[in-house]
């Protein structure tokens, strides 16, 4: 499954930072100052076009293209909070739910898993017997928990008709859908992700069951346990709002805090010195690993910790993140884009291989490292020009905005 989770996102971030001006719709106005409405118009116009996957095939929606596009609708709501973007993102929610394996008709659904039931999951490959689950179910239960809590955010929503219908009959108005997604992203959670997939019962670090078929036993890898924490820190907002289930957020941020922890104080993460004299970290793909983890993996973690930074909940610093900038900045940036292919400043092959490109979950680090802004961004962006990557550009406006003042 780490094949599956690499060549997918390879091609699904890199592949998909292209310029064109005849298509592509997403515009920098400028990479200094405030969003400005062009930018915000550009990438509304840009998503109403999309069409989200009519499965989680090859990991669509955890690391594939539709999976990258509605977590950049939730970053871009959250900085900018115009409905347009919440209706579209809405739009590819209904359509997760509607293709969970429990839900859905054959052939998307109704497939019995390696736990012998028909899980509330989304599998990634039917092909195989057993049919196995693994970190990439942590990414649909969290759209749908964040499509929830981001409703649950805007009280002035609750009571309007969603303005994209209800055509599965999740709920007419905003706080129904809302409800709705909550209750069977718990569904997820509850019956298949803590009941059998994972096994938290060492301080609620999270490792796969020893009976799953994939990494049975072993350390669940830090991209998955970003992909499980993107669903707990949503869940956990979304049950703050109504406070309605506190054994279960409860239990949400003990796996989220335990994972942090472990991370940046339990011995995943080494704190060393660059050859420039910063600190850095240095990690590897999974426990017991502590170094040399690959630069595509490596963009997920950052991602993942960047999300929870950004919740501001567990206690990850600013200088933390401004270790792990430095990781990018001093260790893996090699020249004028030019970028290593792991963390610690090799390139190797396959996923370590060095690339020309900022994969773009290390560009939320532009914000702790304002003298590289401009270089990491002009990367892959360039004022005047259009891109099609909605990862690389709702990141982009994150930091943009972030460097404008905003908290």
């Amino acid at each position: 499954m780490r094949g599956a989770f690499s060549t997918y996102a390879l091609g699904a971030i890199l592949g998909s930072l292209l310029f064109s001006g005849a298509h592509a719709q997403m515009k920098v106005s400028s990479f200094d100052g405030n969003v400005t409405d062009d930018e915000l118009k550009s990438f509304n116009d840009f998503v109403t076009t999309l069409k989200p996957g009519t499965s989680n095939k090859g990991n669509e929606w955890a690391q594939g293209h539709s999976g990258e596009q509605i977590k950049a609708m939730g970053l871009v709501y959250q900085m900018a909070g115009e409905k347009e973007t919440l209706d579209q993102m809405l739009r590819f929610c209904d359509a997760v739910l509607s293709e969970r394996n429990d839900l859905a008709k054959a052939p998307v659904g109704q497939y019995k898993i390696w736990t012998g039931g028909i899980d509330p999951v989304w599998p990634n490959d039917v092909t195989k017997t057993p049919i196995a689950t693994g970190g990439e179910q942590g990414d649909p239960v969290g759209h749908l928990a964040s499509c929830s809590y981001l409703i649950l955010n805007t009280k002035n929503l609750y009571s309007q008709k969603v303005a994209i219908g209800d055509p599965h009959n999740y709920g007419a108005t905003y706080l129904e859908r809302a409800k709705t997604y909550l209750k069977q992203a718990d569904a997820s959670m509850s019956n298949h992700i803590l009941k059998r997939l994972l096994d938290v019962s060492n301080g609620n670090k999270m490792y796969f069951a020893k009976d799953a078929p994939y990494m049975g036993g072993k350390a669940v890898p830090w991209n998955q346990q970003m992909m499980f924490n993107y669903a707990f820190l949503n869940l956990v907002n979304a049950h703050k709002i109504l406070n309605d289930n506190p054994t279960l957020l409860n239990k949400y941020k003990s796996v989220i805090s335990a994972s942090i922890e472990w991370f940046f104080h339990g011995g995943g993460a080494q704190t060393k010195k660059s050859k420039k004299g910063s600190t850095v970290y240095d990690w590897g793909y999974t426990m017991p690993k502590t170094s040399g983890e690959d630069s595509n993996h490596g963009a997920l973690d950052v991602a993942g910790f960047a999300r929870t930074y950004i919740d501001g909940s567990y206690g990850i610093t600013a200088d933390e993140m401004k270790t792990l900038a430095n990781v990018f900045v001093d260790v893996m940036t090699l020249g004028d884009k030019k970028y290593a292919g792991t963390v610690d400043g090799q390139s190797k092959g396959g996923h370590a291989s060095a690339t020309t490109s900022v994969r773009t979950g290390y560009l939320f680090l532009a914000e702790f490292r304002p003298n590289a802004y401009e270089s990491m961004m002009s990367a892959d962006l360039a004022v005047g020009k259009t891109t099609k990557s909605t990862d690389a550009f709702s990141r982009f406006l994150w930091v943009k905005h972030r460097r404008a003042g905003a908290k």
